[in-house]
């Protein structure tokens, strides 16, 4: 375990105008916090905050970094108070403390939920101060390098959770090494064995090939040297997950890689760069569509550097990148290069300006935190923390980076939330395309719009980014509660007119206190949701009110054919199947034009239409809120079927079952589905689902069946 003197000592190196009574005390306090605390491994816990405050050293980081790295785990898993952090260290270090510790006594459904509303809490934390990002990776670190100790079953989520979120979050980050090494120990408790065998692979790779390293970068740095470009040239072999991904992505053995060895050119200034570039292109021949050019178009971590693929040597495949020093600095330390933190100052509004990789973060996010539920929450953000990327431009140039896979609906989405909400279509390159279309790089893509639009809710399934799916998801919500909202609006109406009292948007405000809602529009959609009676806002807007129960209505039902009992103009119209209101028709016998209708409100699922003669209905007696009175209102020009059913009694012999069905195909009926049971040895019950266009297109074709003599009885079922 690390002494006291020595992780101030670690500190001092970089920094020799060090706080080293701040970090000793931090030291003291953190030790005598975890007093006799031992982890898994039997190991005394206080060495684990330790070894994070090791590998922030390594990252160069301030104090208040190093010194919270310590303190992380006190508020968590001692006595230790956040009052007492904020009283001995201050709140800057009482901020990265409290964005570090873990939601205590979450009333959450799952694990996956708890885990979810825990890392929304550490991202916005992060929105504030990303050293609280820095510390957690670290954190997450070291847990990875003594995860041997842990029971199977939790070695595997920890892994998992690590490759899926914490390494990727490291790479957009642009911390490459600290990436590179949390995948490398993920993949080596997820898959043991191919761990193995890619890494005995490579270990009799570099063997063998040493001696062509050394030649390599011998060579390079004569030619580069030769042009008058002082060079770095170091060879480096890939990493096993590095490897298993591309194997795995290319379906190809570890025999057919050509690519195992990386070499890295490091070079004074931009020019040299690309002076450099073309000393390589001009002494090997380049392999197509392996040149990458990173310093005009920077990944969004940050990222600078010319990546390319020669023909090298001995015919061997050599993979180059080019860069500069503080390039290469970035490219290992990402976000923690930046000398803001270095110099101990926090100041986001710097960073943000400095660094694309927390502007990107920053994004995410605003975007994520705006009331999503936490499950929602982790997935939308692990689609944010795709690796490959496509760049495609803008009709106006604008460069729009986006995951590899994704289609102009992300790219729509990317530019603002409200062009994709309304996209309708799209031209790539200048040319009309699906919707659906995968982008590549390079691709103009310029959104066809149109006012009034919302996104189908399939959308949701088929887009790549976190901000897609999220937005699409948000839309989708509101066009729903704006047809609870509506549906709500008509039963209160109704509801009103029942109890013979006078219903307005005023007298409905007046009474929200009661209610126990923010806004108009949740009374109106907890009413047509079902999850608030509308007897209980007439006693709310009218206290003196008491509620009578009458007969179920049955009034207000108006016939297809125009003619109306004593029909009322405040039913809901039913347009068909494609009504905009969520309608189903009764599972036993539906609903035909011509039939007197009535609603029935089911929470979450809207209204379901029977048959005024239904028997089902007896069901809702004494639920008179949930009755809505319905009507048909059906265009002539529109014709559509409806379910209808028919049970019937048969005679029992052969070419029985085909007469019926001549008499409906006849008749123009549509049978959707064909039940039989044989009641006697003469006779056969059969039950029928058909899809008619009215009540008399129906009576008709029973009145057919009827004179059949096949049949012996028909009757139509009305639930």
């Amino acid at each position: 375990m690390m002494r006291q003197y020595e992780l101030v000592e670690r500190v001092k190196r970089y920094n020799p105008s060090t706080d080293e009574a701040l970090l000793n005390r931090a030291y003291v306090y953190a030790m005598m916090a975890h007093g006799n605390q031992k982890r898994a491994s039997g190991d005394l816990f206080f060495g684990h905050p330790l070894e994070v405050a090791a590998i922030l050293t390594d990252l160069k980081l301030d104090d208040a970094t190093i010194a919270a790295a310590v303190l992380h785990d006190t508020v968590e898993d001692t006595q230790a108070t956040l009052e007492e952090i904020n009283k001995s260290f201050g709140p800057q270090i009482g901020a990265l403390v409290d964005g570090l510790t873990k939601i205590k006594r979450l009333d959450l459904v799952s694990k996956r939920a708890a885990q979810g509303e825990n890392f929304r809490k550490l991202l916005l934390a992060v929105a504030d101060d990303v050293r609280v990002l820095l510390v957690k990776l670290a954190d997450r670190l070291h847990n990875m390098r003594t995860l041997g100790f842990m029971p199977p079953e939790k070695r595997k989520r920890i892994a998992e959770e690590t490759l899926e979120i914490y390494a990727p979050l490291a790479g957009r980050m642009g911390i490459q090494e600290m990436r590179e090494e949390l995948e490398g120990l993920s993949f080596q408790n997820l898959d043991p064995e191919a761990y193995e065998a890619i890494s005995r692979h490579l270990r009799e790779v570099t063997s063998k090939s040493e001696k062509l390293v050394e030649e390599i970068e011998q060579d390079l740095k004569a030619k580069l040297l030769a042009q008058g470009i002082e060079a770095e040239v170091t060879g480096r072999q890939k990493r096993p997950y590095s490897i298993w991904r591309k194997m795995e992505r290319k379906s190809v053995s570890f025999e057919q890689l050509s690519d195992i060895f990386g070499f890295r050119v490091i070079v004074g200034t931009n020019d040299e760069c690309y002076r450099a570039l073309g000393v390589v292109h001009t002494t090997w021949p380049m392999v197509p569509g392996r040149y990458k050019d990173y310093i005009s178009t920077p990944k969004q971590n940050d990222y600078r550097s010319i990546h390319t693929t020669v023909i090298g040597p001995g015919r061997q495949r050599v993979e180059l990148q080019i860069r500069t020093r503080d390039m290469d600095e970035i490219a290992e330390y990402g976000i923690a290069a930046h000398a803001l933190y270095k110099e101990g100052v926090n100041d986001s509004s710097r960073l943000a300006k400095e660094s694309r990789a927390y502007q990107w973060l920053r994004r995410t996010i605003d975007l994520l935190a705006e009331g999503d539920n936490p499950e929602e929450f982790l997935e939308h953000t692990k689609l944010e923390l795709f690796h490959d990327q496509v760049f495609c431009f803008t009709p106006k140039g604008r460069l729009i980076a986006l995951p590899r896979g994704a289609t102009p609906i992300d790219f729509a989405y990317a530019v603002h939330t409200d062009v994709g909400n309304t996209a309708v279509g799209c031209k790539i390159n200048g040319r009309m395309s699906p919707l659906l279309t995968e982008l590549q790089n390079g691709d103009e893509v310029e959104i066809v719009r149109a006012d009034g639009q919302t996104p189908p809710a399939a959308w949701e399934s088929l887009v790549m980014t976190g901000k897609a799916r999220a937005s699409i998801r948000r839309a989708t919500r509101a066009a729903v509660r704006r047809q609870y909202t509506g549906l709500g609006h008509q039963i209160l109406e109704r509801a009103f007119e029942r109890a013979g009292r006078a219903f307005s948007d005023e007298k409905l405000k007046g009474a929200l206190p009661r209610l126990a809602r923010a806004s108009m529009e949740d009374v109106l959609a907890a009413v047509g949701r079902g999850e608030m009676f509308s007897g209980d806002v007439v006693r709310a807007v009218y206290p003196d009110y008491k509620d009578e129960r009458r007969p179920v209505p049955t009034v207000g039902v108006a016939q297809a054919d125009g003619q109306s009992g004593e029909s009322t103009p405040s039913g809901i119209p039913i347009r068909g199947l494609n009504s905009d209101m969520p309608i189903r028709f009764a599972p036993e016998g539906g609903a035909v034009p011509g039939d007197r209708i009535v609603g029935i409100l089911t929470p979450g699922e809207g209204v379901t239409i029977y048959p005024i003669q239904s028997s089902a209905l007896a069901a809702f007696d004494n639920e008179p809120d949930r009755w809505i009175d319905v009507r048909w209102d059906l265009e002539t020009s529109d014709r559509q079927r409806f379910p209808a059913r028919i049970k019937l009694q048969s005679i029992n012999e052969p070419g029985s079952l085909a007469q019926i069905a001549q008499v409906i195909a006849d008749h123009d009926g549509n049978i959707d589905n064909v039940s039989m049971k044989r009641r006697t040895q003469d006779f056969t019950d059969m039950t029928v689902d058909l899809t008619v266009w009215d009540l008399k297109h129906l009576n008709a074709i029973i009145a057919e069946l009827r004179a059949k003599r096949v049949v012996s009885r028909v009757d139509r079922v009305n639930g």
